[in-house]
């Protein structure tokens, strides 16, 4: 939880430093969201292809288990249909938003950049209170719902920031499905987020 903590500081100290107008011309620009994406998109990429053990654990999960990551995101965006219709917000709106499965910095980027920055910040918010939930809730979620509640709670995250209170929470047989659940769902957030923007 620390490390999400320190990324919504960050998003505070942005805040503060663009409503103060502190910050210089060269962040203004709007490539620089851009290039930072390419950059944090290449070290994820970076990061799963020097993992020497990919492939092995890849290859170990129950095949009964490949269909995970689409009822995740099916379930999300069934999720996202009852908060359309409580919140009155636009749909692809709150399709787009729901669709960053919990990867708030990448999908949060692309939504400001076709949305704007209201629904941008929104996106981030939603996205880190999904993982924070994953975070303080995943034996709860264990408990009522089964060992795949925490997994699919969270989103794209289950491979990486909420991997150690899922393998806590519900065992070490469950961490090659969590990566990969994880990786798949990690990769459809540009074209989902990107998707429903678009419409």
């Amino acid at each position: 939880m620390k490390g999400s903590l320190i990324i919504v500081g960050f998003f505070i100290l942005g805040i503060v430093v663009g409503h103060a107008d502190l910050a210089p011309a060269l962040l203004r620009d709007s490539d620089v969201s851009f290039v930072a994406l390419c950059g944090l998109l290449f070290c994820v990429g970076l990061g799963i292809g020097m993992n020497p053990d990919t492939k092995r654990d890849l290859r170990s999960i129950n095949p009964r288990y490949a269909l995970l990551p689409l009822v995740t995101i099916l379930g999300s965006w069934l999720g996202a249909v009852v908060a359309w219709l409580m919140l009155h917000r636009g749909f692809a709106d709150t399709m787009a938003i729901n669709s960053g499965f919990a990867y708030y910095s990448l999908s949060s980027i692309f939504i400001t950049e076709f949305r704007g920055v209201e629904l941008g910040t929104i996106a981030l918010l939603a996205n880190i209170i999904r993982e924070m939930i994953t975070l303080l809730l995943a034996p709860l979620l264990a408990k009522v719902f089964g060992p795949l509640a925490p997994i699919t709670a969270g989103g794209a995250t289950s491979m990486d920031t909420t991997l150690p209170i899922i393998t806590h929470t519900i065992g070490d047989r469950y961490t090659a499905l969590s990566i990969y659940h994880g990786f798949v769902v990690d990769f459809t957030v540009p074209f989902l987020v990107t998707m429903w923007c678009m419409i």
